[in-house]
């Protein structure tokens, strides 16, 4: 038994030295192999869910929380894993639970009392938020304009053209009126970039993303105007978009950029600009974690409206509130511009289509596929987008779900939506008359992978992602000719000394105990 328990040890040492080198895949197959040696020893099981929440499995780390929990009700890092794999899901309530327990166990502990603060706060904010929402369709923060005591401005104008302080909440008929929005004009000393009669231009484009590189701000009343515009043209497309690339055409698909602005403009380095000739899709999760997201988001938005027909964009998993607070895009918005500014991508980002079926033979989506087998083409046109993602159905799938190599289904390692098998995948091809899919949504070491017979891809765009991971980047080239796939790998590149997470929610900074 000894010998077994030192075997074991040695095998978790192994591990704790992949996992100081970032290596999360061999830290986890070596505690898995201390576990199937000690399957009782709470630390193993807690060292291996922190080293699932670095590679986001968070199913699976709270998971193994739980088992540590039930190996030793008293190991208190287990508590401090569980609650964050649970702040990692959205399920607020149950964190705080655990927090409560640590802060109990250690009254002095700084660190633990910090958390259960933070997310006591976030729980109370939900509550808040859910009382207060109205049984209507939430207004839009574009239209949350009292007109009789702002009579002299119409909704746009009053947007592109206001010389009002910024966002602002009046009191009105001692009433309070949440989401005024006030833009202020265009100091005289502002000498960055401007719409040119609040249009997007290739120029502003170009000067944009200069500024940016510079780590400058946009003026408020451009990014609003970006905004705004972008809304109206999103809203306008089906969750369905379907295009078709003629023989002699090319297009780029790009997958996860997440906040990474300096590889972005790496991207249109190597590969040109987007423009009428040279079109380009982003597969979502363009913001968060990554401390440049405002700008990504911007220019992305911009040369949507550039070029409408020619540059998609589909969401991601992290166009979502819950994602935004806790991975860092609503506290970059803030901290850049305002909470009000961060409602407004809020509501431009519940526009975003789902799905994009490339010539009826590739479908693209950031996740992946069903829960349940019979989901049609026709259903995704069905859905309504204009929310926040539920909790299961094809929205969630679409933004969730994730491949694996046996056939079958079984629960998410993501604790959210399912993992799908290369029978699943056949079956769907079949039945809507595809190809193959395209999805990103997951890390690859060398930017892609491509699974289930050649007919699921997956593409990453986003290298050395949160500056640990040393994964390639990589985007595809499809041409209508034969819609084969061509993979062009690329590194990282320097950035301005911002850490990424900066933003993030003090609760999901994993350097904890």
């Amino acid at each position: 038994m000894a010998e077994v328990t030192n075997e074991a040890e040695l095998l978790k040492e192994k591990a704790n030295k992949f996992f100081k080198e970032k290596d999360y895949e061999n830290a986890i197959k070596y505690y898995t192999e201390a576990l199937e040696l000690n399957p009782s020893n709470a630390i193993y099981y807690s060292n291996r869910s922190l080293a699932y929440l670095r590679t986001e499995c968070y199913g699976y780390a709270l998971a193994d929380a739980t088992k540590a929990l039930e190996a030793d009700k008293n190991y208190i890092k287990g508590y401090y894993r569980r609650a964050t794999s649970n702040m990692a899901l959205g399920k607020f309530k149950a964190a705080l639970k655990d927090y409560e327990t640590v802060v109990k166990v250690r009254p002095n502990d700084k660190d633990a009392r910090m958390k259960w603060q933070e997310c006591n706060k976030i729980v109370k904010q939900k509550a808040f938020e859910r009382a207060i929402a109205s049984d209507d369709k939430k207004k839009s923060v574009v239209d949350s304009l009292d007109i009789e005591s702002m009579s002299t401005f119409s909704v746009l104008p009053f947007i592109l053209n206001s010389t009002c302080a910024d966002f602002a909440a009046l009191q009105v008929n001692n009433k309070f009126v949440l989401n005024v929005i006030v833009v202020a004009a265009i100091e005289d000393d502002y000498v960055g970039p401007k719409l040119e009669d609040g249009k997007v231009t290739l120029q502003f484009m170009k000067d944009m993303m200069n500024w940016f590189k510079d780590q400058k701000k946009l003026h408020r009343k451009c990014a609003y105007q970006i905004l705004v515009q972008v809304k109206d043209v999103l809203s306008k497309l089906p969750s369905l978009v379907e295009i078709t690339i003629k023989e002699t055409e090319k297009l780029t698909i790009c997958g996860d950029t997440h906040g990474q602005y300096y590889d972005l403009l790496n991207i249109f380095e190597l590969n040109g600009l987007p423009s009428e000739t040279n079109p380009y899709l982003f597969n979502g999760d363009f913001v968060d974690r990554g401390s440049f997201s405002v700008e990504v988001i911007l220019t992305l938005f911009g040369f949507k409206l550039l070029y409408p027909d020619h540059f998609h964009l589909l969401r991601g998993n992290h166009e979502t509130d819950n994602m935004n607070q806790m991975y860092g895009f609503e506290g970059e918005v803030k901290a850049k511009y305002t909470a009000q500014m961060f409602q407004l991508f809020s509501e431009v980002f519940q526009w975003l289509p789902l799905a994009q079926c490339i010539n009826s033979k590739v479908l693209v989506m950031h996740g992946g596929l069903f829960s349940e087998d019979g989901v049609t083409l026709e259903d995704l046109r069905k859905i309504d987008r204009n929310r926040q993602p539920p909790d299961s159905g094809p929205m969630c799938d679409l933004l969730w779900s994730d491949p694996q190599p046996r056939n079958g289904r079984s629960i998410s390692k993501r604790g959210v939506s399912c993992q799908f098998g290369p029978d699943v995948t056949q079956r769907f091809l079949e039945q809507n008359k595809l190809d193959y899919i395209v999805r990103s949504h997951e890390v690859k070491s060398e930017g892609y992978e491509v699974t289930h017979s050649e007919k699921v891809i997956t593409v990453f765009s986003a290298p050395n992602y949160c500056d640990q991971m040393g994964n390639k980047g990589a985007y595809i080239h499809l041409r209508g000719s034969d819609l084969k796939p061509e993979f062009h790998q690329f590194t990282a590149v320097p950035h301005p000394n911002v850490k990424p997470m900066a933003y993030a929610n003090t609760l999901m900074q994993l350097g904890m105990m």
